[in-house]
């Protein structure tokens, strides 16, 4: 299952926070709700848009994908490189939605900032 959400809670406005944070997040506690389910969060840091063929004049952003089993990794990183993603970066476990939820609130700031929401992230190798 590709989890997507995010936890905004616009309660003060915009830019809205984050309704789940510290030692939680929403990817987390989808997969404590269907603990069969194989849960991988993706898609969650760029507008739905972007998420087939995301092309920036900027060249391709990066997806960030997080998940606690390997093989639902591996087909949502196929599912990924169909739709056109080519820089795909595995954080790890489950828990790593925690931070990939916080990276969509950064997404949100800017484009509320720049009153545009065509941007994504890249990963730069060192």
């Amino acid at each position: 299952m590709i989890d997507a959400t995010n936890p905004l809670d616009f309660s003060g406005g915009f830019p809205p926070k984050l309704s789940i944070s510290g030692e939680d997040s929403l990817g987390e506690r989808v997969q404590h709700a269907l603990p069969e389910a194989r849960v991988v969060k993706a898609f969650n840091t760029i507008g739905n848009q972007y998420f087939v063929e995301p092309r920036f004049r900027e060249g391709q952003p990066t997806m960030l994908i997080a998940g606690d089993d390997e093989g639902a990794k591996r087909i949502v990183g196929d599912v990924l490189a169909s739709f056109g993603w080519s820089d795909v970066v595995d954080i790890g476990g489950i828990e790593g939605a925690r931070e990939l939820e916080a990276i969509c609130i950064a997404w949100v700031k800017i484009g509320g900032k720049r009153g545009a929401w065509d941007h994504g992230f890249k990963l730069l190798a060192g």
